[in-house]
């Protein structure tokens, strides 16, 4: 009973805003309390309306009332309080939202321990010892705290379903197995219970094993992508070697070129200036010869005239003039000597080298061997026939003669020979005819 004053009087010193306490009380023109925090705290969100009103029986007021603190009924809550906490159990803890609530408790609800299924109620530990005390209570059914206790009960027959039918899939209580399901497959709600029970750790342990397949098969998809991206990724590295080395190729063969062309340009301008020189001065030698043709002709010394003009004099000139515009040619090589002095030194092309070929000395010796070398494949690699390519080069310019100018290798194919030893074709080219010499050893 004492608890239950306490309760009552609690209620009529709480502030409706918080529904606690009081704290630090205050009364507005309206004649309620509440906590001077949570009346500042309603208004100041009022302040915009200019309108201000009771939390409680939302009485308004045109300008924010001054509000201070009720002395007198602080000191009234502040003796509630020390009442409270002498009378009010230790162990009594107030109910969260989420908590089931004592439906005995009044005013602050305590939180629900056990629900009666004959009471149809929940109860708080204090409100609960009765249960455990009366004897009027001891065949009780307790449970842990619920908010579904009329899911317990048959709404026909106000019973507790104890009974579950299998015939029609639902729990029945004990009247019901009289009338509605008198001739149905029933069994106790705890047979039941435990039959469910087996087929959920049954469903458990199948939906347990598909996790694992499928986690294996997760496992090895996911191992698959990663040898994807690493054969992706060695692939691309693989392919910017391969670009990297043909850009140096073709930056190597372009530099070579344009040198060429610069030695090309460089004797031919040289020629020609030698040539331009020559027909200077033989246009001067034709003008001053001109000159005593032009004095010849308007002598007056008939004599002379005719002794100058005979015709193996004008003969005379004329051969003279053309011998010296004949240009000469020097001999077309012949032996292998001749073609020695116009040769320069090929370097073997490692990508097409046969797999039983050794190469050594800066790729300028080939050797046939017996073992196979270690080459990485190659899309121009002999795999037949045991020999290698040469890297295209230039005939060094020995000579300012039209005809050697047009000398240059074009093709070295080497052939490794069965004495191990190696031999390569030189292919030349002249402005008469293409010819093939004769094969001569490199070493």
């Amino acid at each position: 009973m004492a608890e239950f004053s306490i309760s009552v009087v609690q209620d009529e010193f709480s502030c409706s805003v918080c529904l606690d306490l009081l704290k630090n009380p205050v009364t507005i023109p309206c004649g309620h309390s509440f906590c001077m925090v949570c009346i500042n705290k309603c208004w100041d969100e009022e302040d915009q309306k200019k309108i201000y009103s009771c939390p409680h029986c939302r009485h308004t007021f045109t300008s924010r009332p001054v509000v201070s603190k009720n002395t007198m009924l602080a000191e009234v809550v502040e003796k509630l309080k020390k009442t409270r906490l002498q009378a009010a159990p230790p162990d009594h803890s107030s109910a969260d939202p989420e908590d089931v609530e004592c439906d005995f408790c009044t005013g602050r609800k305590h939180k629900a321990v056990q629900s009666c299924l004959v009471c149809l109620a929940s109860f708080c530990e204090a409100h609960l010892q009765p249960h455990y005390q009366s004897p009027a209570f001891k065949k009780h059914k307790l449970v842990k705290a619920s908010r579904r206790l009329q899911e317990q009960i048959c709404s026909q027959h106000d019973k507790l379903l104890e009974v579950y039918c299998r015939t029609d899939q639902q729990c029945i209580c004990m009247l019901c197995m009289l009338d509605d399901h008198k001739a149905h497959y029933t069994v106790s709600l705890a047979a039941e219970i435990s039959e469910k029970q087996k087929q959920v750790v049954e469903t458990q342990r199948k939906y347990k094993e598909r996790i694992q397949q499928r986690e294996k098969e997760l496992q090895e998809l996911t191992e698959a992508v990663e040898n994807h991206k690493r054969s992706a990724q060695t692939a691309v590295k693989d392919s910017e070697k391969i670009f990297t080395e043909m850009i140096l190729s073709i930056e190597s063969i372009r530099s070579e070129v344009r040198q060429m062309i610069r030695d090309q340009e460089k004797a031919a301008v040289s020629r020609a200036e030698e040539r331009l020189k020559r027909l200077k001065q033989e246009i001067t030698e034709l003008k001053r010869r001109d000159a005593d043709l032009e004095k010849l002709s308007f002598t007056e010394d008939h004599i002379h005239f005719l002794q100058v003009t005979n015709t193996k004099f004008i003969l005379d000139c004329l051969h003279h003039l053309l011998k010296e515009v004949q240009i000469i040619l020097p001999p077309e090589p012949k032996s292998r000597e001749d073609f020695l002095q116009y040769s320069c030194q090929l370097t073997l092309h490692p990508n097409t080298a046969h797999k039983l070929l050794l190469l050594s000395e800066r790729n300028t010796v080939v050797t046939r061997s017996k073992t196979v070398q270690p080459y990485p494949d190659h899309p121009d690699r002999f795999d037949e026939w045991p020999q290698v390519l040469c890297r295209e080069s230039l005939l060094k310019q020995r000579s300012h003669s039209p005809v050697y100018e047009q000398f240059v290798w074009q093709f070295g194919r080497c052939s490794a020979r069965p004495d191990g030893r190696c031999s390569y074709t030189q292919l030349l080219m002249n402005s008469a005819e293409l010819r093939q010499w004769e094969d001569f050893t490199a070493f």
